[in-house]
C-alpha cells in the first residue's frame, strides 16, 4: 500500500506528499493536464513544443539545468497524448532548490523570438528524424490518422505537420502557456526522503502566489463507433514487409481496461505466449510479432504489429493473426494460462513501486486520470480478472468492422 496525503492550495494547485524513508534522495514531479489532445488540429505538437521551451529559460532563470546541477539533482520530462510531465531527483536536504526552479517556469516562461525559433528548429528536426527517416517511423502516424476520424488521438504527440510548428508565432504560443500552464491545471508531488509539513510551507511559499487562470476548455469529441474495417497499403524504404492492425478499446479508467491488457500479454508477452510460440517459432512467419494496449486515457487502441520474414506474403501473415485472434474469441483461456500473466503483471507492479521516482510519476498520472486510488488498486483489478471476462471483453474488441490495418511494404 502506497501512503501519500492530497492538499489544494487556493490557487487550485495539487499537492500530492509521499514520504519514503528508505532514500537520501527526493522527487518533484509536475504534471500538466495538457497533451496533445488538448491542441488544435491546425496547430498540433505545441504540447511537445512546450517541453523544450520550458527548459529554455523562466522569468528569473535564464538556464534552468545549471543551478539543479550545482546542488546534485538531474531532470526530465516528457510529453503524451493525454498530459505534459516534468520531473527531477535531487538529494532530498537540497529539494527547495527544486520549487524555486519549477515554480518560476510555471510563472511565466522567458518568451522571445529567438528561443522560440531555436526549438522550433530542434522539434522539426526531432520530427524529421524519429518519422520522416526512420524506419517505420510514421506508422503510428499513419494508423492513428487510420482509426480516428474525430478525437485528436488523430494526430501524434509531435504534431501531424512539422508546418504547423514552422508556423507558430510567438502570440500563439503565449497563448497556450497562460490557457494550459497553470497551478489550477497542475499536479505537483513530492516523493522520498521528505516531511508533510516542509512539502506544504514549501508549496505555499513557492507556488501560492502564482495566480490560477482561465483555462481553454476541455471539450473533446468522442470517437464514433466505427462501422466499418479501414485498410491502408504503402510503400516504404524499410528492409522488411509489415503489418499493423488495431481495434478500439475501452478507456482508462473502465472496469474492462485490465482484461484488455492481460489479453495482450496472452497472445504475445514472452517467448511462451501464443503468438511468439505458434507464428515466429512454430511457423516462423515473422521476426517481429507484438500485441500492445495504447494505454491512453481516453478510449485507446489495442494493437498487433509484426515484421514479416522473407517470402512470406502479407495475406497470410493477416490471416495466421486472425487465426489466433479468433481462437482467444472462441475458447476459453483456461486458469493456468491466465494466471502466468497475471504473475507477470504482479512483479512488474512490484519493481516499480520500489522506486520513489515512478510512484511520483503514478501518483500525478493517476491525479491527472481523475483517480488517484488507482495506483493501490492495480494489483487485485488484474488479479480479480477471470477467464469469462477474457472472453466477453475479447468477443467485444475483435470484430472485424473494429479494426484498421496497415500493409507497410518495402519498395521493390
Amino acid at each position: 500500500m502506497i501512503q501519500f496525503k492530497e492538499h489544494i492550495l487556493p490557487n487550485g494547485l495539487k499537492v500530492i506528499i509521499h514520504e519514503d524513508r528508505s532514500t537520501p534522495l527526493a522527487a518533484l514531479n509536475i504534471a500538466y493536464n495538457v497533451g496533445s489532445k488538448h491542441e488544435q488540429p491546425h496547430r498540433t505538437g505545441f504540447a511537445h513544443l512546450f517541453e523544450h521551451l520550458m527548459f529554455g529559460g523562466s522569468r528569473n532563470i535564464p538556464n534552468f539545468d545549471e543551478p539543479l546541477q550545482l546542488v546534485g539533482g538531474d531532470n526530465n520530462a516528457y510529453t503524451t497524448i493525454d498530459l505534459t510531465n516534468y520531473y527531477l531527483t535531487i538529494p532530498a536536504n537540497n529539494l527547495e532548490t527544486s520549487f524555486w526552479l519549477e515554480s518560476d517556469r510555471m510563472l511565466e516562461l522567458d518568451f522571445s523570438q529567438k528561443s522560440l525559433d531555436i526549438q522550433k528548429n530542434v522539434v522539426i528536426e526531432e520530427f524529421k528524424q524519429r518519422y520522416l527517416n526512420h524506419p517505420y517511423g510514421d506508422v503510428w502516424s499513419l494508423m492513428r490518422s487510420t482509426a480516428y476520424k474525430v478525437h485528436p488521438y488523430q494526430w501524434p504527440t509531435i504534431g501531424k505537420d512539422p508546418k504547423h510548428i514552422e508556423e507558430a508565432t510567438l502570440e500563439e504560443v503565449k497563448q497556450f502557456f497562460y490557457s494550459h500552464y497553470a497551478p489550477n491545471n497542475a499536479v505537483l508531488v513530492a516523493a522520498g526522503n521528505i516531511q508533510e509539513e516542509q512539502i506544504l510551507e514549501w508549496s505555499n511559499k513557492w507556488f501560492g502566489s502564482i495566480p490560477n487562470r482561465t483555462l481553454t476548455p476541455h471539450n473533446i469529441p468522442v470517437e464514433p463507433k466505427q462501422t466499418e474495417q479501414r485498410q491502408l497499403v504503402v510503400e516504404r524504404d524499410v528492409p522488411f514487409d509489415a503489418i499493423y492492425m488495431a481495434w478500439h478499446m475501452c478507456d482508462r479508467l473502465h472496469p474492462d481496461y485490465y482484461a484488455t491488457d492481460l489479453i495482450s500479454d496472452v497472445l504475445s508477452n514472452g517467448q511462451s505466449s501464443r503468438m511468439f510460440r505458434k507464428l515466429v517459432i512454430e511457423q516462423q512467419l515473422f521476426n517481429e510479432l507484438d500485441a500492445y494496449i495504447s494505454g491512453d486515457h481516453d478510449a485507446g487502441l489495442f494493437a498487433v504489429a509484426g515484421k514479416l520474414n522473407e517470402g512470406v506474403s502479407i495475406e497470410k501473415a493477416q490471416e495466421a493473426i486472425q487465426l489466433e485472434i479468433q481462437a482467444i474469441c472462441n475458447e476459453m483461456v483456461d486458469e493456468y494460462e491466465l494466471q502466468k500473466v497475471k504473475n507477470k503483471v504482479e512483479s512488474t507492479l512490484i519493481y516499480t513501486e520500489m522506486n520513489f521516482l515512478n510512484k511520483a510519476m503514478n501518483l500525478a498520472n493517476y491525479s491527472i486520470l481523475g483517480n488517484i486510488d488507482l495506483i493501490n488498486q492495480q494489483s487485485s483489478s488484474y488479479q480479480n480478472v477471470t477467464p469469462k471476462d477474457l472472453h466477453r471483453v475479447a468477443n467485444t474488441i475483435f470484430r472485424d468492422k473494429n479494426c484498421s490495418v496497415i500493409h507497410y511494404l518495402k519498395k521493390c
